[in-house]
């Protein structure tokens, strides 16, 4: 089918930007690789090179937060005889899916690999190698190029576990016809806000199948290690901040210091805070800060084990800072709530269904276009508060922790809360037409 002349001149414009903007990507995995030099290696797969298996289902999982929320698919999918490609724009994504399937990648059932950059012969040298039947690209990942040469190629691309921030909504419907969601063979969304957002943008056979994180598997491992430390932490509350961003820290600090008072007024031993950077190239950094603004801080890199279990005596401390990738089902297993970070600077909320999944109690800061759904619906339950100050967010965390049954009542919602919205594996396997099921 033609595309519309609007559309052809966009995709016209945006592919000659790519050859002048390909020095600065360059530049750019070349000094991100400074830090990480995962950034520098396997370069021949960005322009369409590298590993891949014929005929196989290809998942694109830009990085570590998308390849979580993949992991219930892949495996239903590699259960089903499937074979499986992975693309990744980050080393912390390849890395999530070598770990994830790291048996799957030995039998030669999975491979792992970066996505071509948005040059149409590169991606064409990838599809025309090893002709994917089909193309699943998660979240919010919008690749005019890719779903132009996967359409002209005849891969049918479906966007999955789907969302249209309002934020990006507002911006790019000024796109009209032009919008490269037109290109698609399907859209299975979050939620029928969400759904509503690509059907005004023009994307055909657009469906909601919900939240593909809700299914993630939880490690059993991480829930013993922390059932272990638990005990040994003297019977205080604790307090998990999760994936904490840039800006937040001396926020965070702010509220632990109110909160520490709070506690200390009544005669009580205030909470332990287990704060956690999203960033690994932070942790040093985040710890010194915290250091310095009069917190004693007790590293996980330091204290615990290869098995999460004490080197010695743990020592009095306010502050667990989680210095480790991988391990955020232990952290939030230690909690009695959490708070997920960046709501409280304008880049906005991480994910919020790893705690809700150990049925904890959630607080996040006020900029929630980020995680639209399913935050509005959370709050909605009684499962979510969502704080316009840090100081409301200090008062919050001090009523529940000094109300043992109002925190109790919040927990136990969260129950029904995640039953009612798990289950989008099996909805989006379903709604893949006949004719790509084996």
């Amino acid at each position: 089918m033609t595309r519309p002349f609007v559309q052809r001149l966009f995709l016209l414009v945006y592919r000659a930007a790519w050859y002048p903007a390909l020095p600065v990507v360059l530049a750019y995995l070349w000094l991100r690789g400074r830090k990480d030099p995962a950034y520098r290696r396997h370069l021949p797969e960005r322009f369409g090179a590298g590993p891949g298996l014929a005929g196989a289902v290809w998942v694109h999982a830009v990085s570590l937060g998308e390849m979580r929320s993949a992991v219930p698919l892949i495996r239903a999918l590699l259960d089903r005889g499937d074979t499986v490609i992975t693309s990744h724009l980050t080393p912390a994504g390849r890395r999530a899916a070598e770990t994830a399937f790291a048996p799957e990648i030995a039998q030669g059932r999975l491979v792992v690999r970066y996505l071509p950059l948005e040059f149409g012969w590169a991606m064409r040298r990838f599809l025309r190698r090893w002709r994917p039947r089909l193309c699943l690209v998660m979240e919010i990942e919008v690749w005019p190029v890719l779903i132009e040469e996967t359409r002209v190629a005849g891969v049918p691309l479906y966007l999955v576990n789907s969302q249209y921030t309002a934020h990006s909504f507002a911006r790019d419907r000024r796109l009209g016809a032009a919008h490269p969601v037109s290109g698609v063979a399907g859209v299975l969304a979050k939620s029928d806000r969400h759904a509503a957002r690509f059907r005004e943008l023009g994307a055909p056979n657009v469906s909601v199948c919900g939240e593909l994180r809700f299914d993630q598997p939880i490690p059993p491992h991480l829930l013993a290690a922390a059932a272990r430390l638990r005990p040994l932490l003297g019977g205080r509350p604790v307090v998990a901040i999760a994936s904490v961003v840039e800006g937040e820290d001396p926020q965070y600090l702010a509220a632990y210091r109110i909160i520490q008072e709070g506690f200390r007024a009544k005669g009580l031993v205030p909470p332990l805070f287990v704060h956690i950077p999203r960033a690994p190239e932070r942790f040093g950094t985040v710890g010194d800060l915290l250091a310095a603004g009069g917190q004693r801080v007790m590293r996980r890199s330091v204290v615990l084990d290869g098995r999460l279990s004490p080197r010695t005596r743990l020592p009095d401390a306010d502050i667990l800072l989680g210095d480790s990738l991988g391990e955020m089902y232990f952290y939030l297993a230690l909690a009695d709530l959490a708070v997920v970070g960046g709501g409280f600077v304008e880049k906005g909320a991480h994910n919020i269904i790893e705690p809700l999944a150990l049925r904890k109690p959630v607080l996040v800061g006020p900029h929630v276009w980020t995680i639209d759904y399913p935050a509005v619906e959370a709050e909605a339950a009684g499962v979510l508060t969502i704080c316009p100050t840090i100081e409301h967010l200090a008062a919050e965390i001090l009523d529940l922790l000094l109300q043992e049954a109002k925190l109790q009542d919040m927990s136990g919602r969260t129950q029904a809360f995640f039953a009612e919205h798990a289950g989008a594996t099996e909805r989006v396997l379903a709604a893949l037409p006949p004719r790509v099921v084996p």
